[in-house]
């Protein structure tokens, strides 16, 4: 195809991937085959393809376009492979935006619970980045555990070969056979799970070593480019898609709140390998995401309001041995049309929460308003928040990519305000300039001073938010959650502010010593609510919850009026406790909202 007719039919395709109108369907169909018979000249070009084909088989036009995207993407990975051949440059597969195309390699320095699922996941295809690693010290002092006499060597040498110690404990050494070189990132990481430690100080150890892995993609369904779920019924778009002027996060919320269903075991751990294939391959790890709990997995209905549209919408909650000391913590993503589109983070207290939303870089012309409306339409009814919070770093802050879109004004016009005065000033300011003129942009220095602090959206009371969630008998939110048109009151709080205080009274009463402060914390606390010295250690507690015991001590034994709360607020609160470490943290959360005096001794804390 010469030069000037693929550049025009390459634009034509861009563009019409966001038009729904009459006839572009076949205009679509009839692009996507000319130029899949073209012999891309960059790497560049051909990721623009890529891109073009991943939102086309999120966002189908017809059934044709459906069938034609998916067999151009299973076989992409030969026009990778012919670019390669061709010698033409491939590092433009490398960065962020565009990684995890089939074809291509990936290599990063990964957390410890993600090293093991990969070595598992891809058995045999994983090898250390070895041009790129030099062990030292750091594995002289933790390599003893599990290769004998390594101390006479790496104690008083100065030149020990570390990666001959390695590869002759995992294989015997000598001349490595290819499958030899992949076979020592899966000893290594087992002999890291062998170890008799808690997971956390196994984690601390192997994620010591700082050691890259690097993989081969090839075809594999964990690839962007085939990593989509079968659909039974797709979303065809034959009309424009929904712009963010036309949502009203409101009028959403104000919508019947979503049903959850919760999926079994088995499809929950296809879930969370699912959201793990997606963040690897995207170089990006989120605590939620690594460690969800496919117990808890649950799919949202969002009803015939919302039309369905092909979305769908997943959450989960950590593991009980997992879990954070305070907040409760909610991860997801968004499914369009079995296509990852967005990944979700929510952690909250009491009614408040904050989240983070984040629509991979392909997606993001693709009603990303509407869709981020659904999701809080979720977050709200499953965890029961009337508080909506975003953190500066969706806003801008320390995030060029969020200043270059405008994130803020996304918020913005959603409905948030900024909790800081200083900043609802300058956005008045700012909204004043753009009234006057409809051609003026917000600098990006000033983007920077608008996301230096947290946004917020109050629930109104006719913003529904009660559900009913099948199978995990939720409590039912009753009157005691509190004013929900309340303004404010959680504008300056972070669980960061109650815990520099526990630290602070640490350095101050206790020289520093973590381990006297849990345990006086432990003692006053027992003493307060009624429990004989020493009954928690000593009862039918779990481990995890005397550990939640001991969190909440060392908290609220800062709060002076707690000896004159009632018998009643005393027993709910030895309740909230424990549902820390119950199977389905909501009932830790949802207890949380019903605690009138217990929220405003956080809030107080924490503010």
């Amino acid at each position: 195809m010469p030069q000037f007719s693929f550049e025009r039919q390459f634009a034509q395709l861009e563009a019409a991937r966001y038009r729904f109108n009459p006839g572009d369907s076949r205009q679509v169909e009839k692009l996507l085959r000319a130029l899949d018979k073209t012999l891309f000249p960059d790497a560049v070009s051909l990721i623009r393809f890529h891109e073009a084909l991943m939102f086309l088989r999120a966002f189908p036009h017809s059934p044709a376009v459906l069938r034609t995207t998916e067999r151009i993407l299973n076989y992409f990975h030969e026009k990778v492979e012919a670019l390669r051949e061709s010698g033409a440059d491939s590092d433009a597969f490398d960065p962020l935006e565009v990684s995890g195309i089939a074809g291509t390699q990936m290599e990063d320095t990964l957390s410890f619970d993600v090293a093991r699922w990969l070595v598992h996941r891809l058995p045999g295809q994983v090898e250390i980045a070895w041009e790129n690693y030099e062990p030292g010290r750091e594995l002289g002092t933790t390599g003893p555990r599990f290769m004998p006499l390594l101390e006479d060597d790496a104690f008083v040498e100065a030149d020990t070969p570390f990666r001959r110690w390695l590869e002759t404990a995992s294989h015997g050494g000598g001349k490595k056979k290819p499958a030899e070189s992949s076979r020592l990132p899966l000893w290594l990481i087992d002999r890291f799970d062998r170890l008799p430690l808690p997971p956390l100080q196994k984690a601390e150890l192997y994620e010591s070593l700082r050691i890259p892995l690097r993989w081969n993609l090839a075809n594999s369904r964990l690839t962007r480019t085939r990593n989509w779920r079968p659909v039974t019924k797709a979303f065809y778009h034959e009309g424009p898609l929904i712009s963010r002027s036309q949502v009203s996060l409101a009028d959403e919320l104000a919508k019947r709140p979503p049903s959850f269903t919760r999926l079994s075991l088995k499809e929950g751990e296809r879930i969370a390998d699912m959201i793990r294939e997606v963040m690897l391959v995207r170089y990006r790890e989120l605590y939620g995401t690594t460690l969800a709990d496919p117990r808890s997995v649950v799919r949202a209905d969002l009803g015939k309001d919302a039309v369905g549209r092909g979305v769908d919408i997943y959450l989960w909650n950590l593991p009980p041995d997992r879990r954070l000391p305070l907040r409760a913590y909610v991860a997801g993503f968004t499914l369009k049309n079995g296509v990852p589109i967005n990944y979700i983070e929510a952690i909250g207290l009491c009614e408040w929460m904050e989240v983070g939303f984040n629509t991979f870089y392909t997606f993001r012309g693709g009603e990303a308003g509407w869709i981020y409306a659904q999701v809080l339409r979720c977050l709200c009814a499953w965890m029961g928040a009337t508080v909506v919070s975003v953190y500066p770093y969706q806003l801008g802050h320390d995030n060029d990519e969020a200043i270059e879109s405008g994130a803020f004004w996304f918020y913005r016009k959603l409905g948030f305000r900024p909790g800081r005065a200083d900043l609802r000033a300058l956005v008045e300011r700012e909204e004043k300039k753009i009234a006057a003129d409809p051609k003026y942009r917000t600098p990006a220095r000033t983007l920077k001073r608008l996301a230096a602090g947290h946004v917020f959206y109050e629930v109104l009371e006719n913003e529904v938010l009660e559900t009913k969630v099948p199978q995990v008998r939720a409590p039912h939110l009753g009157p005691n959650l509190g004013p929900r048109c309340e303004i404010g009151p959680w504008d300056t709080f972070s669980t960061r502010n109650i815990g520099l205080r526990v630290n602070q009274r640490m350095a101050r009463e206790f020289g520093g010593d973590a381990d006297r402060m849990r345990k006086h914390a432990r003692r006053a606390l027992e003493r307060i609510v009624g429990m004989k010295t020493g009954s928690v250690s000593t009862s039918s507690w779990s481990p995890l919850e005397r550990e939640a015991f001991d969190n909440f001590a060392l908290v609220l034994t800062q709060v002076p009026e707690l000896r004159s709360w009632n018998r009643q607020e005393k027993a709910d609160l030895i309740r909230i406790i424990r549902a820390k470490a119950k199977p389905h943290e909501m009932l830790y959360l949802h207890r949380t909202q019903r605690h009138g005096r217990l929220r405003r001794a956080l809030l107080k804390l924490g503010s």
